[in-house]
């Protein structure tokens, strides 16, 4: 066996004996520095080593052929109808959707951009409007014209007033005109307005009466606007109710449709057990206000493309001299939603991270059509740049940040509210850096040894110098 003093022999730390060491003041000075010194840099080294660090890098977007991406927004226009507001989308691969609704939601909304109501409801309405074909046979004036001093006062005479507000110079009103006239003369001799007092079918000149058009809410020509006497009296909001007649503008379809209006007046009076039998696609009500809120999300593919807000119709005319694109952004961002735990999560590894997510919120451009700013169409060029955040073990979020240039343009055609988009190629990749344990361990190792050597190196130099000191003393004494 070995023995025990052949074993001790390997002893790199031999002890001296206590009584063979001295303590001085110095020592003890410096005993405590190095103590507080080996706390303060473990402390460090600590928050070091639970701190996150991450890498920054630009590679390639590899995102598959068929993803879409996201586009969430929230955007209240003050004076675009929801009756005409149209969501479209396109992009350079020749995608063209028109007048989305599946996604989006639309709420009439006040000056102040206060809803008036609940959801609009659009509805379906006919690609083709069927109208009378067009001939130059004579058909007379047949409705009552209405102005801002008549109005009212018909409104509440007759238990039903379908009024055409129209345009002179608008194609689709002079489409209607004949067949409108032809039918308020049926209307007219088979409910005769001074005896039978039911309805009344009348027409307003928006270009002659502008004010009682902008108080109805009239942005596109002809609109055909149902009044109720009783309904339309209520006021909720500050806001009249009335609705809109969507269907056909033949004359049969019309004198259909005015008859239906009538039945179940005629019905009610006789006490009839039978409800009304008037057809909901065609009649809808009108909106609230003469502002919208739209939203929603659409999707789209990952190429430069265009998301347009704009009044549409197939078969109403605009004065684009008054059309108003103003708006203001509640929200407008692409990708998806980030739940707030996951974003917490992320700021905590990145705090910077999210400061151009929806870098558009709370913004407004205003145009007001004047003389000399007519036609103005609002464009945003957004340039979409992906980030990836990373762990050490799964992707924690993926996010699209933007940034944002916007303009007031004149056009020549209707103007619109214009998102232009542009997706970077490129991707921010960011990876968080984990730090293994064994090289906090090696650092904290290095610490306590490193500064007792440097201790024990400052401790040696001072008690040679003290002895040398007393040693000069001494000498000059003798």
């Amino acid at each position: 066996m070995v023995s025990t003093s052949k074993i001790k022999s390997v002893d790199f730390y031999r002890k001296i004996p206590r009584d063979l060491t001295e303590a001085s003041l110095s020592g003890a000075g410096l005993s405590i520095i190095a103590a507080f010194s080996i706390i303060f840099l473990f402390g460090m080294e600590l928050n070091d080593y639970l701190k996150v660090t991450t890498s920054t890098s630009v590679v390639i977007d590899k995102s598959s052929d068929g993803d879409l991406l996201r586009i969430d927004f929230n955007i209240s226009f003050p004076a675009l109808s929801c009756e005409f507001a149209s969501i479209d989308v396109s992009d350079v691969l020749g995608t063209n959707r028109l007048n989305i609704t599946k996604t989006v939601r639309k709420y009439s909304i006040d000056p102040n951009l206060n809803p008036t109501g609940l959801e609009f409801q659009s509805g379906p309405t006919a690609n083709t409007i069927k109208h009378d074909e067009e001939s130059d046979e004579e058909y007379g004036e047949g409705s009552a014209v209405l102005s801002g001093k008549n109005f009212d006062r018909i409104t509440h005479q007759y238990d039903i007033l379908v009024v055409n507000f129209f345009a002179p110079w608008c194609y689709w009103s002079n489409r209607l005109k004949p067949s409108w006239e032809r039918a308020a003369k049926i209307i007219r001799e088979r409910y005769d307005p001074e005896v039978d007092g039911r309805i009344l079918m009348a027409k307003v000149d928006c270009t002659e009466e502008t004010e009682l058009c902008r108080s109805k809410h009239i942005q596109g020509y002809p609109s055909i606007r149902i009044f109720r006497r009783g309904s339309d009296v209520r006021v909720e909001h500050g806001h009249h109710d009335h609705e809109s007649y969507y269907g056909d503008r033949d004359t049969d379809s019309l004198v259909k449709a005015m008859e239906d209006l009538v039945a179940p007046i005629y019905l009610q009076s006789q006490r009839a057990l039978d409800g009304p039998s008037t057809e909901n696609d065609v009649k809808r009500p009108a909106p609230l206000a003469g502002g919208c809120r739209i939203e929603g999300f659409v999707r789209v593919k990952k190429v430069p493309g265009n998301l347009i807000i704009s009044a549409r119709s197939a078969s109403h005319s605009f004065d684009v001299t008054k059309m108003n694109m103003s708006h203001f952004i509640s929200h407008f961002s692409f990708g998806k939603k980030i739940s707030p735990r996951v974003m917490s999560d992320v700021k905590r590894v990145l705090p910077y991270l999210g400061a151009s997510h929806d870098c558009l919120t709370g913004l407004s451009y205003i145009s007001n059509p004047t003389d000399s700013n007519e036609n103005v169409t609002i464009e945003h060029y957004l340039q979409v740049v992906k980030t990836e955040v990373m762990t050490s073990s799964y992707k924690l979020v993926e996010e699209h940040e933007y940034t944002a240039h916007s303009s007031l343009i004149h056009s020549v055609d209707i103007p619109v509210a214009k998102f232009h988009f542009e997706l970077s190629p490129m991707q921010v990749l960011i990876t968080e850096d984990s730090k293994s344990f064994s090289h906090f361990i090696t650092n904290v190792c290095a610490i306590i040894g490193g500064i007792f050597t440097v201790a024990g190196i400052v401790d040696s130099l001072l008690h040679t110098t003290f002895r040398l000191m007393k040693k000069v003393e001494l000498g000059k004494n003798y």
